[in-house]
């Protein structure tokens, strides 16, 4: 009666994903790799499909599962030539799917999927003192979660640290310095739910980034200006106790958790580079300007702890040649959405304003991923008469890999280039004028008086 009523819960689960799964489909071969050696789960799998009927695969169904689903940041999908396979998004009862197609059907194809997850590691104790060392917890699928048969399968999970405190141990089961290695486990059945848990110690930064504001100012007199504004967390275990600064000098093992710095990266063009917070101009900080990119080693004021917060402006200026192409009046600006903040970033929010030269018409966004659009503003600066067009648009959940850039296509009149410069010259000639007037006429009554005087 058992292996009956799980035969139809796992029936069910099929039926429940959107259209029709062909179920004679099966996992040949799926080699996984799980990396939790940062703050991040990154899964790759490398996986050979088989027909049971040797029939083309026309379309492959990838399921994350549902207590997964609200941690996922990023999913690609490519084929054995690495180009990337259409992918169509539905929410299930079990989770997320993903109906892959292949735009050259096989019997046998081989699929490379990567996937990306955020706060999906949990830190045990979530509270520790200055000197203790940060352990987290790991909860994953020990098989791989599909609505497919998995004829054989093999894990390899990277830590960061050999010191683990325990993990799941299903023979054939191996570790060796910073890594397991799980199978091959063979004729795995669909929807297969078995927990794997990792318990091991983890030091890397876990910084996560609250709010991003990112503002990008086009201007075609050369120049575009970009200023970040940035809140940020140490999402690790909570700092237990008070702060000594005292320990964290003298001892080298104090406040292994903590974060000093991070490096961000900048464009190779970058000038006029600014870092301050709300006290001002932040100096404890390094520039290196290398051959592809400007290096900024950022320190802020005072160690990141468990629980601990900062925000904090940087600016800079990139020339606009380099960003912004033209054919006639037609305009496009392609330059990153967002930019490396440090290795293995987490951005819970992403606000991004574009401000335009004013009179851009025919405005028109390609973003490299899915984005919530905002209604377009006007933005008022110096000599401006109606307003410069502000585009913005949010996006929740990032990860490096969204780092990608942005098309903005807009027209605009190079006769507009003038406006500003004839404002200022109409001024000053108006200033002129008025000078001049003033200059010819006389008010004074000194002249009548003395006039008057001589008569008498």
């Amino acid at each position: 009666m058992r292996s009956i009523s799980c035969l139809v819960v796992i029936l069910g689960l099929i039926l429940t994903i959107h259209g029709a799964t062909d179920v004679e489909i099966e996992n040949k071969n799926v080699d996984r790799t799980v990396d939790i050696i940062s703050q991040l789960v990154k899964i790759s799998y490398k996986i050979t499909l088989e027909h049971k009927s040797k029939k083309n695969i026309n379309t492959y169904d990838f399921v994350v599962p549902e207590k997964d689903a609200e941690h996922l940041s990023y999913f690609s999908a490519r084929d054995a030539a690495k180009k990337e396979l259409k992918a169509s998004e539905s929410k299930v009862k079990n989770g997320v799917l993903y109906r892959l197609t292949f735009a050259n059907p096989s019997a046998s194809p081989v699929i490379y999927i990567e996937t990306v997850f955020t706060k999906a590691l949990q830190p045990y104790p979530t509270e520790i003192a200055q000197q203790d060392k940060q352990l987290v917890r790991y909860f994953g699928h020990l098989y791989f979660y599909s609505p497919y048969k998995t004829l054989t399968q093999k894990t390899t999970v990277h830590l960061a640290s050999r010191n683990v405190e325990s993990y799941t141990q299903v023979k054939p089961v191996s570790q060796a310095e910073t890594v397991l290695n799980y199978g091959p486990y063979e004729n795995i059945p669909s929807f297969a739910e078995d927990e794997l848990v990792i318990h091991y110690e983890n030091h890397s930064p876990f910084l996560t980034v609250t709010r991003l504001e990112r503002t990008i100012e086009v201007s075609h007199w050369g120049n575009i200006a970009i200023e970040e504004t940035i809140d940020m967390i140490h999402s690790g275990a909570i700092l237990k106790g008070s702060f000594s600064r005292y320990d964290f000098q003298k001892d080298t093992r104090s406040g292994q958790a903590s974060v000093k710095s991070y490096k961000t990266i900048l464009p190779a063009s970058a000038s006029g580079v600014y870092y301050r917070d709300t006290n001002g101009n932040i100096s404890t900080s390094a520039m290196r300007i290398l051959k592809d990119s400007v290096e900024l080693d950022l320190r802020p004021r005072f160690p990141l702890f468990g629980g601990w917060k900062t925000h904090y402006t940087l600016g800079y200026n990139v020339p606009s040649f380099e960003y912004l192409f033209s054919s006639g009046d037609n305009y496009l600006l392609k330059l990153r959405a967002i930019d490396h903040i440090f290795d293995d970033m987490a951005v819970d929010e992403l606000h991004v304003k574009i401000i335009l030269p004013e009179g851009s018409k025919n405005i028109k966004l390609i973003t490299p991923f899915s984005v919530t659009r905002h209604s377009d503003s006007l933005h008022y600066t110096y000599l401006d008469t109606f307003g410069r067009p502000v585009i913005s648009f949010t996006k929740r959940n990032l990860v490096e890999n969204h780092i990608g850039d942005l098309n903005l296509k807009y027209s605009y009149s190079r006769i507009m280039m003038l406006q500003e410069p004839l404002l200022v010259v109409g001024f000053f000639m108006i200033l002129f004028v008025l000078v001049i007037i003033w200059m010819r006429l006389d008010f004074t009554i000194s002249r009548e008086k003395e006039v008057h005087h001589h008569k008498e």
